[in-house]
């Protein structure tokens, strides 16, 4: 069985595209860990959240989530995370664990604060909004539904 020359020329051209393509594909599909600072936030709830989700400020990838850990006293998550070095985040910074649609990748968005004070590596977001599940909303749905049936009784 003798191959063709051309036929392993055009294996190995195919071979090299197709590392090109997947090269291209990590490069633009921002599955990187971002490098820079890292910073920590608790929450109640982190409905899905795993490590290497993205941490986004006005839908732009700021920073990945580095590590996940339950509190045992007060079984709260302490989520760490890395920020861009040259994103600075004022103290007064809300991190809140949102889902991108409704079967979407959970993720850490950052809505900044006005402070002139900034966080630097090691520190705590101190306020945070815990995720949300349908189940939760519906439930806020129909209370004030019901709650508000019953005042005009």
């Amino acid at each position: 069985m003798h191959k063709k020359p051309v036929e392993t020329i055009m294996g190995l051209v195919v071979l090299i595209i197709a590392l090109l393509f997947l090269g291209f594909a990590y490069r633009v599909s921002d599955l990187q860990v971002v490098e820079g600072y890292s910073v920590s936030a608790e929450f109640l709830k982190v409905g899905g959240l795993s490590i290497g989700s993205d941490v986004r400020i006005n839908g732009i990838k700021v920073g990945t989530v580095t590590s996940q850990n339950l509190n045992n006293y007060d079984y709260t998550v302490k989520v760490t995370f890395n920020i861009a070095s040259n994103v600075k985040l004022p103290k007064d910074s809300t991190a809140t664990i949102v889902g991108d649609g409704l079967m979407g990748d959970k993720f850490v968005k950052i809505e900044p604060g006005i402070s002139k004070e900034y966080l630097k590596d090691g520190d705590t977001v101190a306020k945070t909004k815990d995720f949300k599940t349908i189940e939760d909303m519906v439930g806020e749905v129909i209370f004030m539904v019901t709650d508000g049936g019953d005042k005009n009784e």
